[in-house]
């Protein structure tokens, strides 16, 4: 895995995904994550579904410049209105910081076909300029889709962060399949690539949207 994968997977890489909690707060908020042992099956899950899709669009992006068919595939996929704002969301925050991190053309077209995009799509158009592979890019956004919700578990629930951790470190075998089954879709036509559902995350999403403004959320998603 190459330095910049590593740099836009890190929680500290300042693109914003640490307001977003990927449905764990609604989860929360529902009753269905209250200890430590309901949530590795909410962290494997999210990986193989919508962690999976981001992968996907990640590696497709690496070096493609289909920036518009991108978005837009990616957009069909995502059903919830509120999963593509939190998705655009960050991608806006990580194009910010990843444009001064990387500075290139390739960046300039993809903002300027796409001012908003998609996280998936920026965060392996960065990998790509950087170097990295579609490998690399799928990986960091595999990671990216159970640190997060990993981490709003230890700051919603007071969960041991050693146990949470532990718990993310397992998924290891289920994030190396996943990102090596993304990058098999390198290059292929956006219109082809694969659609895996997650209707629960998309529900938990639009209820949580709903939520915030009713109350007071830590979490913007």
């Amino acid at each position: 895995m190459g330095i910049s994968a590593i740099l836009l997977a890190d929680s500290r890489f300042p693109g914003g995904g640490h307001v977003h909690s990927g449905g764990l707060e609604e989860a929360v908020a529902r009753g269905l994550i209250r200890t430590t042992a309901d949530l590795p099956g909410f962290l494997r899950g999210r990986l193989w579904t919508a962690g999976y899709l981001a992968a996907v669009f990640a590696s497709a992006s690496v070096g493609s410049g289909q920036w518009t068919r991108l978005d837009e595939e990616l957009d069909a996929r995502t059903p919830s209105p509120a999963q593509r704002a939190a998705s655009r969301a960050q991608g806006r925050g990580t194009a910010r910081a990843g444009r001064i991190a990387w500075p290139s053309p390739v960046i300039d077209e993809l903002l300027a076909a796409t001012p908003r995009p998609h996280h998936p799509i920026i965060t392996g158009a960065l990998t790509g300029v950087s170097g990295g592979t579609p490998r690399d890019a799928a990986l960091a956004v595999g990671y990216l889709a159970v640190s997060g919700p990993a981490s709003a578990a230890v700051r919603l629930l007071g969960f041991d962060p050693f146990t949470v951790n532990a718990m993310v470190a397992a998924l290891g075998p289920d994030l190396e399949a996943v990102a090596e089954q993304a990058a098999g879709y390198s290059g292929t036509d956006p219109a082809r690539l694969p659609s895996p559902g997650s209707p629960a995350l998309d529900l938990l999403a639009e209820a949580h949207v709903r939520h915030h403004e009713e109350e007071v959320r830590l979490f913007a998603s």
